[in-house]
């Protein structure tokens, strides 16, 4: 499997609630902070989500 990195780069001030959980749980606390993930689905559907808020790239 591919990995992928994601960075948060807006707030979540003034998210939706389901944002603020869908950022929490792929592990994003504060503007700058970057995770790794193996490319899945559930991934790729949660970040599909939040696209507006984050940037990704493939390592």
């Amino acid at each position: 499997m591919s990995k992928i990195r994601v960075k948060l780069v807006r707030s979540q001030i003034g998210r939706t609630k389901k944002q603020k959980l869908t950022l929490e749980a792929l592990g994003l606390k504060r503007i700058g902070s970057s995770v790794d993930h193996d490319s899945s689905n559930s991934i790729l559907g949660m970040i599909d989500k939040v696209k507006h808020l984050v940037v990704t790239e493939e390592i």
